[in-house]
Order: structure tokens, then sequence, then C-alpha cells
């Protein structure tokens, strides 16, 4: 497995991470290892694109208001 193992200041982590307050003017060691493998997130072709409606035409009572009763089964 590989990693990273390094020595700094503990002042150059203060922004980084959250460490005592005991560690800042102080020499720590820093180990950084994999947690998991995280693969690259492919573009989806099969998403769907906004766009206009591109089939038949809509009738004009798609527009009309809703029925007392459908409004009322939605709460509304």
């Amino acid at each position: 497995m590989e990693c990273v193992r390094q020595t700094i200041s503990g002042n150059a982590l203060r922004g980084v991470i959250n460490i005592p307050p005991t560690l800042y003017n102080k020499r720590v060691e820093v180990i950084v290892l994999p947690l998991e493998d995280i693969a690259e997130e492919k573009p989806n072709s099969n998403k769907r694109q906004l766009g206009f409606w591109d089939g038949p035409p809509l009738p004009d009572s798609f527009f009309e208001p809703l029925p007392e009763e459908e409004l009322q089964a939605w709460g509304m």
C-alpha cells in the first residue's frame, strides 16, 4: 500500500485540519493512507436533456384548470 509520511510544523496544519492547540508549536508527523478508491464519475449519456416538448401538440384541455376532486386529492 502506498502512503505518504512527513514531519511538519503543527502550525501549518491549523488551517487544514482541526488539531489540539497543544500541537500548534510542535513538529508533528503526518501519515496519509488511502481510504478507498474513488472511480472517476463518467458522464452519463442517458441523462435527460432539458428542452422543449418534441411530441405531438398538447390539446387545449391540457391547460384547463383541474377539477375540484383532483385538487382535493392533491391536498389543494
